[in-house]
């Protein structure tokens, strides 16, 4: 064999190995960089799992101490304890060694082990005290009356409620309806059911669960209307309206007369809102709602649903119902939960979140989460200007039923179809928006009663007002 020969091969056989063991460096470079992480913390990783049965799990407990999850030690096993059971199954979830880990507990998992910042893990005490190896606890923002009391007017309806400070973005209750015991023992043997009832009582609503917003969404409407220049569009509003062949008509078939925009808004006048599109261009109002976080993630604690608009709308009709919330437009409770919260704080949504701190075993905090700047909804005069006109939605039109005693509240209320009303098999969906006091906003807060009887005035608007009256009044002191 010719030497010339035997030298290119080999020069081949040295790229071959070189190019290999290239690929090692780069493949244990990723892992060591990204991919670990991500097998560590693997539900299905055994060592994880021996090192997490020596570990009592850290509690997580409410804005005031009171412990909402905690562990014990069972004959050398760690096990999980939800004493309210179901009352936070969509907030904090649950950890359990056969079904893995959701929500809270699995965002927060490794600070719940005890690992810290520097990715050691700490608070595994010790061969001279022998004490229980222990992790990290949360401190929540949620405040345990109110999610209470939001779960018990909740009843055994469908639907969310989502309450916040508009000027932190604290999430004070969030509640999801049908839930679940996350205890280990009911989760078992109640899996099957749960993972197969069409009543979705996994999903977490608040976050997840998407919605045409109905006449809530007026509100964003309001907005583009007015940094459009068409605050003194008013109409004659006789009960209906055809657009491109197509009826849009008031709830009752209702006929206002004159209307301006705030009294359309206190009336809920489809009509008026409708009209608008012969002004108004759709593009700007999709740029309202694109400004309000639609179509747009929300970085938060749980993972979310994404709100969702189409970035043009074609037809007449298509755009006339979306003006009233209807259409292909769909959000999460959460979402407009955040749109009421923006125009309480000035034009400016904050970025929710449900972690308050973090602390060790002795109480020394480790983290605190700062108040930041989500989104800018619109400017401070816009804003003020759509407050006015909440208010006079619970002062004189179809959210009365939100109206607090000596409190100035600003609302608007929603009654949204969906495929089942639609389609003649169900009711429709009943949503309230609002805030109180107007004049130095303390609580916002969204509701939604999915499928019911009776529309958002009569069902969600109520709701709102005893959350928020039991936090003014008597809670945020």
């Amino acid at each position: 064999m010719k030497k010339s020969t035997i030298n290119s091969r080999m020069l081949h056989m040295f790229i071959v190995l070189n190019v290999l063991l290239l690929c090692v460096v780069v493949s244990m470079t990723y892992f060591e960089l990204v991919g670990k992480e991500s097998l560590m913390s693997n539900n299905y990783n055994r060592r994880l799992k021996a090192y997490e049965d020596g570990i009592i799990r850290g509690e997580i407990l409410d804005r005031n101490g009171e412990v909402l999850a905690y562990s014990e030690m069972v004959e050398g096993i760690s096990k999980r304890v939800y004493p309210y059971k179901r009352l936070y199954s969509h907030v904090i979830g649950y950890s359990n060694d056969r079904l893995g880990k959701t929500l809270l507990e699995a965002k927060y998992n490794e600070m719940l082990l005890g690992k810290n910042a520097l990715g050691l893990m700490g608070n595994t005490i010790s061969l001279v005290t022998g004490e229980d190896k222990t992790g990290n606890n949360l401190i929540l923002t949620i405040d345990h009356d109110l999610q209470t009391r939001a779960r018990e007017l909740l009843g055994d309806n469908r639907g969310a409620i989502v309450a916040l400070n508009p000027k932190t973005g604290e999430i004070l209750a969030m509640v999801s309806t049908p839930d679940y015991n996350p205890n280990e023992n009911a989760l078992l043997e109640n899996w099957d059911a749960l993972s197969t009832d069409g009543q979705s009582p996994l999903l977490p609503r608040a976050v997840r669960g998407l919605y045409p917003p109905g006449s809530t969404f007026k509100v964003v409407t309001a907005i583009a209307a007015l940094e459009s220049g068409h605050e003194a569009f008013t109409v004659d509003d006789q009960g209906s309206i055809v657009i491109d062949g197509k009826i849009f008509a008031n709830a009752y078939d209702k006929a206002y007369g004159p209307l301006d925009m705030t009294t359309a808004m206190a009336v809920s006048s489809n009509v008026y809102f409708t009209a608008l599109t012969t002004v108004l261009d759709s593009k700007d109002l999709i740029k309202s709602a694109e400004k309000a976080g639609i179509n747009r993630s929300i970085d938060f604690d749980l993972a979310t649903s994404t709100s969702k608009v189409g970035k043009t709308i074609e037809s007449k009709t298509e755009y006339a119902a979306t003006t009233i919330g209807q259409g292909q437009l769909l959000v999460t409770p959460l979402q407009m939960a955040l749109i009421g919260a923006g125009i309480a704080n000035e034009g400016t949504i904050m970025k929710p979140y449900l972690v308050k701190s973090i602390s060790d075993r002795s109480d020394v905090v480790l983290t605190t989460t700062k108040d930041s700047k989500l989104y800018q909804l619109t400017d401070a005069t816009t804003a003020d200007r759509i407050k006015e006109m909440m208010v006079e939605v619970v002062k004189s039109g179809t959210g009365k039923k939100a109206a607090i005693s000596e409190v100035t509240v600003a609302g608007k209320t929603g009654t949204a179809q969906n495929e089942k009303s639609s389609l003649g098999s169900g009711y429709d969906h009943a949503w309230f928006i609002g805030f109180a006091p107007a004049e130095a906003p303390e609580i916002a807060i969204a509701v939604i009663v999915e499928n019911h009887a009776e529309d958002g005035g009569q069902i969600a608007a109520p709701i709102a007002r005893k959350i928020m009256s039991l936090w003014i009044k008597e809670l945020n002191h």
